[in-house]
């Protein structure tokens, strides 16, 4: 196993670990570290073992932090109108 993905494995397990605990902002700080560490992630990833490996670890992220991405997608369709 490469590096890169063995640290993408591990970025799985501690997003899941986060999630498990109660939070009192909802895990919202535990998101944005977790975003700025998964965004550059990606891209080693994507690097190193290649596109089909990038987007199944992206998949699997966005999946995890969804509530991020839909807050996300709120606000851009927002500032179209």
């Amino acid at each position: 196993m490469s590096l890169p993905l063995a640290c993408a494995c591990l970025w799985l397990i501690a997003t899941n670990l986060i999630a498990m605990f109660p939070s009192r902002d909802y895990h919202w700080r535990a998101a944005y570290v977790l975003i700025a560490l998964g965004i550059p992630l990606v891209g080693w990833l994507t690097w190193e073992a290649g596109p089909i490996w990038g987007i199944a670890f992206l998949a699997a992220g966005a999946s995890l932090l969804r509530w991020p991405l839909v807050y996300l997608w709120r606000w851009v369709r927002g500032q179209g109108g």
